[in-house]
């Protein structure tokens, strides 16, 4: 997956928000080379998708940014979580859960 059509709307969402909660304050990259390691690279996220996503998420004041040194003492924008977007994330995941047991539903029905 490469493009944001390849992602069922707000997924991306819902994984960055994840993987902020999972991993703590992350720049951009590693929140990428995060999503593809934990697909099994079956997920790659360009820059181009990830940037507006977490635009959006600071816009609604699910996460916040700071600027720090990254590892290579590079200038680095890194996204935290914030509050809101913990309870954001908590109630993305129960709407994604059933989700998925609906989508199962219907792709196991016969006949």
């Amino acid at each position: 997956m490469s493009t944001r059509a390849d992602i069922m709307q707000g997924t991306l969402d819902l994984m960055v928000l994840r993987t902020l909660e999972t991993l703590g304050p992350q720049h951009g990259w590693g929140i990428a080379q995060r999503l593809e390691q934990v697909s099994g690279e079956a997920l790659r996220v360009n820059q181009g998708t990830l940037y507006p996503v977490l635009e959006r998420l600071q816009q609604r004041g699910w996460v916040t940014a700071e600027w720090r040194a990254s590892d290579n003492n590079r200038r680095s924008k890194y996204y935290i979580i914030t509050r809101a977007g913990a309870k954001r994330l908590a109630a993305e995941r129960r709407d994604w859960d059933r989700s998925v047991v609906a989508i199962q539903l219907i792709l196991e029905t016969q006949g």
